[in-house]
């Protein structure tokens, strides 16, 4: 039929709730998840997933590989720290309310790919168990609490609350 025209089929979908956590968090689901924002014309979530993207080639590059899930977490957390920054730059001169909401927003859908952050007495736990396994009594021993702890979270915790714990736990 001649003028007439379809609605175009709106891509829906609940993000990031779908993806949450590091076992399921790869280059290809990222490379997913910039189609599904481009067919959406979410111009925010498709601007963050760029940069994370541009990050992994970079770091595949480098390497000359294809990337791990373990780097693209990194690439992750490194767009997340930037963006981060930026926010909090945006935050201090205070002259662009919408470029704050838009990092705002961007800092919030990143976090929602990383996967959970081991926080509170969960990390309370681990820091003891790893002073109680490799007999840690002294202050000079904090790096090797904290590595040890950091590794046995899979990196994914506060490495500054990480430091409080294990700082008040030592002698």
């Amino acid at each position: 039929m001649q003028g007439s025209r379809e609605e175009p089929v709106r891509y829906t979908r609940t993000w990031p709730d779908q993806v949450k956590g590091a076992e399921r968090m790869n280059k290809d689901l990222i490379v997913s998840e910039i189609t599904a924002a481009m067919r959406a014309h979410d111009k925010p979530r498709l601007s963050i997933l760029r940069q994370v993207k541009n990050e992994i080639g970079i770091k595949e590059k480098e390497s000359q590989r294809d990337v791990t899930d373990e780097e693209v977490v990194a690439a992750l957390k490194k767009v997340l720290k930037q963006t981060g920054e930026t926010l909090e730059g945006s935050i201090k001169v205070g002259t662009d309310d919408a470029r704050t909401a838009l990092l705002t927003e961007q800092v919030a859908m990143l976090e929602g790919y990383l996967p959970a952050q081991v926080t509170g007495d969960a990390l309370a736990q681990i820091v003891e168990r790893v002073i109680a396994d490799g007999g840690f009594t002294e202050k000079r021993d904090m790096g090797r609490v904290i590595a040890a702890a950091a590794a046995e979270c899979g990196g994914n915790c506060d490495k500054a609350e990480l430091a409080k714990i294990a700082g008040s736990k030592l002698g």
